[in-house]
């Protein structure tokens, strides 16, 4: 039996010592880029909300339409939020690549190959869907709302958004469309791990459907333009993910068969 030594604690202790370090030292800089970011974006609040203001001006007629704020320092918290959701978007890309920096030493060159693209594709599918809820699904649907307008029992019916209020709006359309474009992403990497296979989610194609009209029920404003204009564009994006899981399927089934013609050489050897 071997003797206890206390040098191969410190020895096993050493290594997680080092990882702890350069974590720590990742984190701080991706709160650094945060901060940063949150401190200019700050100085242009009161720009980039006239920007995220602008469906809702526009969906308004020429020369109506206002913002309140029902209590003293909402203006204030609503800068505050404007310029935290500005800011990591901002630096989102510090601190995606101080996670990968710290991920990528322990992966293999292959997994490091497998894994970067889709590292590159969740900022690009996150973008696509916020700029779809901002230019299509943000102005359509406030035109709707604001159809309401008009008199109820000879009394006016008028639109006054609050400012709190709209950007909540605002944030939750963003989010939920760039977030839901990340299914291929998501099924991809379940179809890399071996948790799904193309054929499972073809054969499940009806209740996949179902499952994606629920869930833009569920994460979208309660309107039907906002659902379908959220639902369509992830059914597309399904059958896409379908058509590159068959091409990665192709593509490792003739390097299997690739390896397999090699072996008989190198055993030869």
């Amino acid at each position: 039996m071997k003797p206890f030594n206390i040098r191969d604690i410190d020895d096993t202790q050493a290594p997680l010592m080092e990882h702890l370090i350069e974590l720590r030292t990742r984190l701080l800089r991706a709160v650094v880029g945060l901060a940063l970011a949150f401190a200019v974006c700050l100085y242009f609040a009161d720009d980039i909300f006239a920007l995220l203001v602008r469906p809702l001006a526009e969906a308004f007629p020429e020369g109506e339409g206002r913002l309140i704020y029902t209590k003293l320092y909402e203006a204030f918290f609503v800068e505050i939020k404007v310029a935290l959701f500005a800011a990591f978007f901002i630096s989102f890309p510090l601190i995606a690549n101080q996670l990968w920096a710290f991920v990528a030493p322990g992966l293999y060159a292959r997994e490091k190959k497998a894994f970067l693209p889709f590292l590159i594709a969740t900022p690009v599918l996150f973008a696509l869907g916020a700029s779809l809820a901002y230019f299509m699904v943000m102005p359509t649907a406030f035109t709707w709302f604001l159809g309401f307008e008009g008199t109820a029992a000879g009394l006016p019916q008028e639109a006054l958004p609050a400012m709190g209020d709209y950007l909540s709006l605002v944030m939750h359309f963003i989010l939920a469309f760039g977030i839901s474009f990340l299914l291929p992403v998501l099924l991809m990497l379940l179809n890399r791990a071996g948790l799904v296979t193309r054929a499972q989610l073809a054969t499940s194609r009806r209740y996949v459907i179902v499952g994606i009209f629920i869930v833009s029920a569920f994460i979208t404003p309660p309107d039907v333009i906002s659902q379908l204009m959220l639902a369509v564009p992830l059914l597309v994006l399904f059958e896409g993910s379908l058509v590159l899981m068959r091409i990665s399927e192709k593509r490792a089934a003739r390097d299997a068969a690739a390896a397999e013609i090699e072996q008989p050489g190198a055993d030869a050897t």
